[in-house]
C-alpha cells in the first residue's frame, strides 16, 4: 500500500517553513469548461489556470517574514507525502495574509509565473 497523504514540506527560496494541515497546488495548468449548444454539449474551451501554492504556516520565532512578504521572484517548493513535488517559480505572496495569535498560524497564498510537477 502506497502512502498518499501525510506530512508535507514547503520551502521558500530553500528555507523550510513549518506548516500545519494541507498544502494546495493546481493539478493542471488549464481549466476546461463545457460549451453548450442547442443539442447539448458541443465541446469545451480551455483557459489558463493560475499557478499557485496555498499553505497554513506556523509562526515560529524565526519565521522568514521579510523574505515571504517582500519577495517578488521566489521559488516555492511543495513536497507531497506521495513523493510528488510542485515547484512554483517567479513567485510572490498574494493577498493580505495576517498573523493569528489564537492559533499561531498564517494562511499563505503564493502565485507565480510557472508551476511544474515533478
Amino acid at each position: 500500500m502506497a502512502r498518499v497523504a501525510g506530512i508535507c514540506y514547503i520551502k521558500v527560496d530553500g528555507e523550510q517553513l513549518e506548516v500545519q494541515g494541507g498544502v494546495e497546488c493546481p493539478i493542471s495548468d488549464v481549466m476546461r469548461e463545457t460549451v453548450m449548444g442547442v443539442a447539448g454539449p458541443a465541446g469545451f474551451k480551455e483557459t489558463a489556470q493560475r499557478p499557485y501554492v496555498k499553505v497554513s504556516a506556523v509562526l515560529v520565532p524565526n519565521f522568514p517574514r521579510d523574505k515571504v512578504s517582500k519577495g517578488t521572484d521566489m521559488t516555492i517548493t511543495a513536497e507531497f507525502p506521495n513523493g510528488s513535488v510542485y515547484t512554483l517559480s517567479g513567485a510572490y505572496l498574494e493577498g493580505e495574509p495576517v498573523a493569528k495569535a489564537d492559533d499561531g498560524l498564517t494562511e499563505l497564498e503564493f502565485s507565480g509565473r510557472k508551476g511544474q510537477w515533478q
